[in-house]
């Protein structure tokens, strides 16, 4: 829900109605909504675009809505940390 936390700050922070974004997004505004109260999860297009219409940094609304998924997976997994450093390591490594 970190993601539609910072979407629903940005947009108060600039006066804008949920309506008014998802017109944008070619979305109904309880869609919208839900994606804002974390009820459902944005596409990675709608995060660009959201990011765009805000004017916000892309890669930081990108690392939310990835920290949101993982959260999602690994909530109420006794390993989560364990597989978490593993693939920490893993995606260093892979960077590389």
């Amino acid at each position: 829900m970190k993601l539609g936390n910072r979407i629903k700050e940005l947009r108060e922070s600039q006066g804008l109605l949920q309506r008014q974004l998802s017109a944008q997004l070619e979305i109904d505004t309880p869609m919208f909504s839900k994606i804002e109260r974390g009820e459902r999860r944005a596409k990675r297009e709608q995060v660009l675009k959201i990011a765009e219409l805000l004017k916000a940094d892309e890669q930081e609304l990108l690392a939310l809505w990835l920290a949101d998924q993982i959260l999602e997976i690994t909530t109420d997994e006794e390993q989560a940390l364990q597989a978490l450093k593993m693939a920490t390591k893993d995606i260093k490594t892979n960077r590389k």
